[in-house]
């Protein structure tokens, strides 16, 4: 039993299968980056990160195809490099943070004025409301930035006020009006 694991682990040379992982992770981070180019509507970069993807895939595929019998190993290491490769395309999805998202925070009256001023200081549009909550009069704060500026807006309004009600959702299309650029935010 012990000879023939060896045997398995010794049927493929360690360099084949470290080409197999990486190229399998870069193959599937590049057709996460493929669908999201797709939803995003760019649809000439998920042509070419398509075309690359696939051929890719066809030499990897190919070449743990042929011999798998002998060598199951090549197997395992290939399905492990597609599972890390969807969590590769995940943190680089994160990183890239294409689109645009709208936060609305609903706050009291007061702590709306600070954090406007406060987000309009730093080159963010911001858009208020007067709202009336359950007790009390409210203001509601409507800020279109982009997801790479997300993270910031969220962290000021917090700052300022931790009880803020903050809410984010992605957009679908945006047209006209202001939105800030990530360098004047993080200025």
């Amino acid at each position: 039993m012990l000879d023939k694991l060896l045997e398995i682990l010794a049927a493929t040379p360690w360099w084949e299968l470290a080409l197999i992982f990486l190229a399998r992770i870069i193959e599937v981070s590049l057709g996460t980056l493929r669908v999201i180019f797709v939803n995003k509507g760019h649809r000439k970069q998920a042509f070419l990160l398509g075309f690359i993807e696939v051929t890719i895939w066809v030499f990897v595929a190919s070449r743990v195809i042929v011999g798998i019998t002998e060598q199951p190993l090549k197997a395992i290491i290939y399905s492990l490099g597609f599972a890390s490769g969807v969590y590769v395309g995940s943190m680089i999805e994160e990183r890239l943070a294409f689109g645009k998202v709208i936060i609305q925070v609903i706050t009291g009256v007061e702590m709306g004025k600070k954090i406007a001023a406060t987000l309009r200081e730093h080159g963010v549009g911001v858009t208020t409301f007067a709202g009336q909550g359950k007790d009390a009069e409210k203001t509601i704060l409507m800020v279109f930035a982009s997801r790479r500026n997300k993270k910031l807006i969220i962290e000021t309004v917090n700052e300022i006020d931790s009880q803020a009600l903050v809410v984010s959702n992605e957009i679908a299309s945006l047209q006209g009006g202001y939105l800030s650029r990530w360098r004047r935010f993080v200025k």
